[in-house]
């Protein structure tokens, strides 16, 4: 059977295994799908209802963007995106929470947006001091380094990115002003092809 990643364009989980699909050249057939109106066989694929969710080859199904890119990690090694060493492999899954924190924060912002006039004022305030939050130690981070952890780029980069590129899409690039070094970092990675495949389109 082939490979298939049920996602939605403008997700940044699905982004994050679209970038590791492409950068390992895994081929795999794209699913759109309608996370609103979910189809049964996507609900019968994902009991929980989010994308992405990968099945791959050999049948194994999977939901969770991380664990995804851990699965996709571990059994095609060629191209690795966590650090063998122990601890240094824990701090990469902890900057990469760090990035999937921040694309959470900014889908509930955007869900705030939707809204209007029925949003919660403390909740965008809520959302948009998280994301505040966030953006200084990801900039700091670049300080001495070209990636986030180092000289090489990981999930904890991959992540980060795709939470930036969802907030870029929806409230545009005015961070990028404010945290130089953070935008420097997303412009550049922009060169890979992996990168720029994958852009969000609104």
């Amino acid at each position: 059977m082939s490979r298939v990643l049920y996602y939605a364009q403008r997700s940044p989980y699905a982004r994050k295994v679209r970038i590791l699909l492409a950068e390992k050249n895994l081929p795999c057939e794209l699913k759109a799908t309608d996370i609103v109106n979910k189809s049964p066989e996507f609900i019968q694929i994902s009991p929980i209802g989010k994308v992405p969710v990968l099945v791959d080859e050999d049948g194994t199904t999977l939901w969770d963007s991380t664990l995804i890119v851990e699965y996709l990690d571990e059994t095609y090694p060629e191209v690795s995106f966590y650090p063998s060493d122990r601890k240094q492999r824990l701090e990469c899954r902890k900057w990469e929470d760090l990035g999937d924190t921040l694309a959470d924060n900014a889908v509930a912002l955007w869900y705030q947006k939707l809204k209007g006039e029925n949003a919660d004022p403390k909740d965008r305030e809520k959302y948009q001091s998280a994301i505040d939050r966030l953006l200084p130690p990801l900039d700091e981070k670049l300080t001495t380094s070209t990636y986030l952890l180092g000289k090489t780029w990981t999930a904890a980069d991959v992540a980060a990115l795709c939470a930036l590129g969802y907030y870029t899409l929806r409230f545009g690039e005015d961070w990028q002003h404010q945290y130089l070094r953070l935008g420097q970092w997303f412009k550049k990675l922009h060169d890979r092809e992996s990168v720029k495949s994958t852009v969000p389109v609104g």
